[in-house]
């Protein structure tokens, strides 16, 4: 059985914590898209960890964490994080990482950052992780596949066409000094001996596993919002960030995909640039990103302070809606018990009309929130374990939110740990 856990808005939603939850079920878990341009929290027995291209599922022995072929695989950020987690006293990780993924080239990080710089004021909000130019290139089809380090004959013959274009719009476009082939394939050659030891036909190993009754776990990356089809196109990532693409960025039968755990917060927030319709200012926001997440809403990439905003009902049901969700995930909801009222978002006023459907970006840029207020709970709801042992308000904030959106809540998240969740039957 195929269980998938993905975001529903722009990121950040808490999907680390859930899916290191559910992998103490699952026997494989795979990351089937982006790159180390997002990262996941998690506090668990071993301490607290921001994973960027990990899957979520390593702290655990019995659990095989796999690369898949959608995955934008940067080499040397993927062994310093294993190493790193090694050294703090986790269990070595089994890993497999895809033949056919592909690899972030040290030249798209450069290649990010130049044309960051370039656009000036109307940039992107790009990490600077070289996201974009890699999947441009993927598309292109001038991206380097894992298998083609194998290779060294075709690789160096196609690393220096590849460096001909490259070098145009170096000196050309951005007045940078240009790359070199040699330096290029030696680098290539020390990911090779890094790889080696893990690489495999994972889309037959996922088959195999299938087969075998395996429970396999698939972890998107960010949010619904951030799909470069049904996002904030152009505010977007440069990968699906759907369910449905993890059929395509594992290799498996998307038939099989039986549960889609859609994770979404309690309120909003969102890291980078675009339309947020429901956001706050001021001290008002200032107050709950300092109270966010576990130390404070601060992407676990950058650092950068995510932009905070109330709940939107709007983005959430259309969120859950592209995701295919068969079940909610409401995280850092105990973060919401200083407030004597909770503003919702229930829709969007565009042009004097009110909708509760997501609409384009050009609409959405238009938009202005409808708020409703809802009564508080006003105290810590952390350590409860029984969804009818909450606060009654806080009953009630959860069952709004859910009649709003469509979709059924059935896990709440109410603190950063692993064991900080009420399950909930509908």
């Amino acid at each position: 059985m195929i269980k998938a856990v993905v975001g529903a808005n722009w990121g950040d939603e808490g999907k680390g914590k859930i899916t290191d939850m559910l992998a103490q079920k699952a026997d494989i878990i795979v990351r089937f898209q982006g790159g180390a341009n997002a990262g996941h929290t998690i506090v668990n027995d071993y301490g607290k960890f921001a994973l960027h291209t990990m899957p979520s599922g390593v702290f655990y022995n019995h659990t095989t964490s796999v690369i898949g072929n959608g995955v934008a695989l940067n080499i040397p950020v993927f062994f310093k994080e294993y190493n790193e987690i090694v050294e703090r006293g986790v269990p070595a990780p089994k890993i497999l990482i895809s033949d056919r993924a592909q690899m972030v080239m040290p030249y798209h990080i450069l290649f990010d950052q130049y044309e960051e710089e370039r656009l000036g004021g109307k940039s992107f909000g790009s990490t600077k992780s070289g996201i974009a130019p890699f999947y441009s290139d993927k598309y292109a089809k001038i991206g380097f596949q894992v298998s083609e380090l194998f290779d060294e004959e075709h690789l160096r013959e196609k690393l220096t066409r590849v460096c001909e274009t490259k070098n145009i719009l170096l000196e050309h476009l951005y007045h940078k000094p240009l790359l070199e082939v040699d330096a290029l394939f030696a680098e290539l050659m020390e990911y090779k001996k890094m790889v080696e030891p893990y690489v495999c036909d994972v889309s037959l190993y996922l088959w195999n596993a299938l087969k075998d009754g395996k429970e396999i776990l698939l972890e998107g990356q960010l949010g619904s919002l951030k799909d470069p089809d049904h996002g904030i196109y152009p505010m977007v990532t440069s990968s699906s960030t759907l369910a449905a693409y993890g059929a395509i960025g594992a290799g498996l039968p998307p038939y099989e995909i039986k549960q889609i755990i859609t994770v979404c917060k309690a309120y909003s927030s969102a890291v980078g640039a675009g339309a947020f319709v429901s956001e706050i200012f001021g001290e008002e926001a200032d107050e709950l990103r300092r109270r966010g997440g576990d130390g404070g809403e601060y992407g676990a990439t950058t650092g950068r302070p995510r932009r905070m905003g109330w709940f939107d009902c709007v983005a959430s049901k259309y969120g859950c809606r592209m995701q295919g969700t068969t079940d909610v995930a409401f995280t850092v909801l105990d973060v919401l018990g200083y407030l004597d009222e909770i503003p919702v978002c229930t829709g969007y006023e565009i042009d004097g009309e009110v909708t509760t459907d997501f609409p384009t970006t050009v609409k959405l840029e238009k938009a202005k929130p409808v708020l409703e207020t809802l009564p508080g709970w006003n105290c810590d709801i952390r350590g409860i374990r029984k969804y009818e042992d909450l606060p009654k308000n806080c009953r009630n904030y959860i069952e709004f939110v859910e009649k709003q959106i469509g979709f059924p809540i059935t896990m709440i998240s109410n603190g950063p740990g692993r064991n900080d969740i009420i399950f909930r039957n509908k």
